[in-house]
């Protein structure tokens, strides 16, 4: 076998040992499995952005707010539309309610908002702490690796006479195949979940105004009887 053959990727890999070829198949999964992540919070993320566009243009248009409430109950709702939903239905049935104070029928509004709210982050943020670790600990497990396959071929050279470059560079070749992967598994995970976490801060932002905005148009919109009586015949229509 010539030295050019030695060094081929593939024969490189083929020619490792067994532990640093586990390492590269754990490396390997790893980054497969983070490329699957990074594509579906693609969508994700961008159907976010253009929903809670869609919704505020809508709301800020000036829409019966019965209206908006009818249309964010489907099942195809964004994030945004749900907030509202949960809170508009809780200020509703709060407000049927008797002998429920303002301070007590918005704070019972803002808990539900509040609770519907977590749980839209926590659905936006799902498998970004797998993309955190991919990033931190790859690189690490392919050092790992590369250490084992510089020790197994210094191990192998105890043996010769008089080392070679031939002799030395495919066994070192083999181990640095490991931390490229590592490298190569760890960086779109960086990458990827630091812009994640940038698009999702800022739907976080937007959501939390959101809902002290709609909170404060309702308390102001509390004592109208025409907001009264528009409340429940939405909700018994409902």
């Amino acid at each position: 076998m010539t030295v050019s053959e030695d060094m081929s990727l593939l024969s490189l890999i083929t020619n490792a040992s067994v532990l640093v070829q586990l390492v590269m198949a754990l490396l390997l999964g790893m980054s497969l499995v983070s490329w699957w992540f990074i594509f579906r919070k693609t969508f994700v993320v961008r159907d976010a952005l253009r929903r809670a566009d869609e919704f505020e243009r809508s709301f800020w248009s000036g829409a019966d707010l019965g209206t908006l409430y009818q249309a964010a109950s489907r099942k195809d709702a964004g994030s945004l539309e749900r907030i509202f939903e949960s809170g508009f239905r809780e200020f509703v049935k709060l407000r049927k309610q008797q002998g429920i104070g303002l301070p007590v029928l918005m704070d019972g509004t803002r808990r539900a908002m509040r609770a519907t709210y977590q749980r839209e982050l926590d659905y936006l943020e799902s498998h970004l702490s797998y993309l955190a670790t991919v990033g931190s600990v790859s690189p690490y497990i392919g050092l790992f690796g590369t250490v084992w396959g510089i020790m197994n071929a210094f191990r192998g050279l105890a043996n010769v006479g008089q080392a070679t470059l031939a002799q030395v560079a495919p066994g070192i070749a083999e181990a640095l195949v490991a931390t490229a992967m590592g490298l190569f598994a760890a960086i779109p995970a960086v990458v990827a979940f630091n812009h994640y976490v940038r698009h999702i801060e800022r739907l976080s932002t937007r959501y939390e105004s959101f809902m002290e905005e709609f909170s404060n148009i309702l308390q102001r919109q509390v004592n109208l009887p025409s907001m009264q009586q528009g409340s429940d015949m939405e909700w018994e229509d409902s």
